[in-house]
C-alpha cells in the first residue's frame, strides 16, 4: 500500500504543475490552453505506443472506448474548466474548491459501495475527512482575504467558481471510472492504459485545437494563430505538461489505482493540492502565511491518518 502511496505523492506533483500554465499564459483562452496540452500529450504518446505496442495489442474496442471517455471527460474537459476558472477568478478559489476532490472522490467512492475492496469504515474515516477539510479552509483563508481586498468582477468570479466545480464533477468522475478498469484488468499495463489514452486523446484534442482556432480567428481576428503572441513559451510549456502532467502524472496514477482501494486514493490526490500550492508560492517568490502552515499540517495529518485506514472485509460490509 505504501508503494501506492508513492505513487499517488508522484502524481500530485506532476499535476500540480497544471495549475501553473493558466497564470504564465493569462492571455490565452483556456480552450486553447486544453486543446494545446492534450494535443501535445498524443503526440508524445505516439512513439511510446511503439514502445507499448504488446499492451495495446491487448485492448480490444471496448477498452478504446472507454479510454476515449475518459480522455475526454478526465483530460480535455477537466482542464478547459480549470484553466477557465483560474483565469476568471484567480488562483486561491480554483485551489480552493480542486481541494476539496480527496472528500468528494472518498464520500462518493464509499456511497456507490465498493463490493470488491470494501468500504472505509465511517467512523474510521470522518477524522481524516475533517482534518482535510479544515487544512483546505485554512490554506486558503489567507488568499480569500485577499481577493476581497481587491476591486474585482463579482460575475467573473462566480462563472469561476462555477467552472471549478464543473472540474471537481470532471475529476470525481475520472478517477473511479479509471480505477475501476484497472482493477478489473489487473493482468493490463499500467503504463500502456496511459499510453493508450494518450493516443485516444490526439484526435480529440486535434478537433478541438482546429474548432478553437477557426472561432478565435472570427471573433478575436488580432490573435496570432496558430500558437498566440508567444509560440516558443506555448509550444514548450504544452509538451512539458504533455509529458510531465499528462503521460508521467497519468502512469503514476495508474501504478497508485492498481495498489489502492478507490476511496483511500481518492484522498490522496490531496497531494495535487499541496504542489499547487507550493508552486504557487514559489511563482509569487514569499513563503506561505502561518495559517497556511497550519492548513498544510492539517492536510498531511489527514492523508497520514486515512493511509492507517484497513477497508472493512467486502463480504461483512
Amino acid at each position: 500500500m505504501w508503494i501506492g502511496v508513492v505513487y499517488a505523492l508522484a502524481a500530485g506533483l506532476m499535476w500540480g504543475l497544471i495549475f501553473l500554465l493558466p497564470q504564465l499564459l493569462h492571455d490565452y483562452p483556456p480552450a486553447l490552453l486544453s486543446a494545446g496540452r492534450y494535443l501535445a500529450f498524443g503526440l508524445i504518446a505516439l512513439p511510446l505506443a511503439l514502445i507499448d505496442r504488446r499492451g495495446l495489442a491487448k485492448l480490444n474496442r471496448a477498452d478504446w472506448l472507454q479510454a476515449v471517455r475518459l480522455s475526454a471527460v478526465g483530460n480535455l474537459l477537466y482542464f478547459l474548466c480549470l484553466a477557465g476558472a483560474i483565469q476568471r477568478a484567480g488562483g486561491p478559489l480554483p485551489t480552493m474548491i480542486i481541494g476539496t476532490l480527496p472528500v468528494v472522490i472518498a464520500i462518493t467512492a464509499n456511497l456507490r459501495g465498493n463490493r470488491r475492496d470494501g468500504r472505509l469504515p465511517w467512523r474510521q474515516l470522518a477524522p481524516s475527512l475533517l482534518l482535510i477539510g479544515a487544512g483546505i479552509a485554512c490554506v486558503n483563508q489567507t488568499e480569500l482575504n485577499a481577493l476581497r481586498a481587491t476591486d474585482i468582477d463579482r460575475m467573473r468570479y462566480a462563472s469561476g467558481a462555477l467552472l471549478a466545480l464543473g472540474a471537481v464533477v470532471c475529476w470525481t468522475w475520472y478517477p473511479l471510472r479509471n480505477a475501476d478498469w484497472l482493477r478489473h484488468h489487473p493482468d493490463r499495463s499500467p503504463r500502456a492504459w496511459a499510453t493508450a489514452q494518450g493516443v485516444a486523446v490526439l484526435p480529440l484534442s486535434l478537433v478541438a485545437y482546429v474548432l478553437t482556432a477557426a472561432v478565435l480567428h472570427r471573433v478575436e481576428p488580432a490573435f496570432a494563430l496558430p500558437f498566440g503572441a508567444r509560440p516558443s513559451l506555448f509550444i514548450g510549456l504544452m509538451v512539458a505538461a504533455g509529458l510531465l502532467a499528462s503521460w508521467l502524472g497519468t502512469l503514476c496514477w495508474n501504478e497508485a489505482s492498481q495498489r489502492l482501494p478507490p476511496a483511500l486514493a481518492g484522498q490522496l490526490i490531496v497531494f495535487e493540492t499541496l504542489a499547487a500550492l507550493g508552486y504557487a508560492f514559489a511563482l509569487r517568490g514569499s513563503w506561505p502565511a502561518p495559517l497556511t502552515l497550519a492548513g498544510i499540517a492539517l492536510l498531511m495529518a489527514g492523508v497520514l491518518w486515512a493511509a492507517r485506514i484497513k477497508p472493512e472485509n467486502p463480504a461483512g460490509g
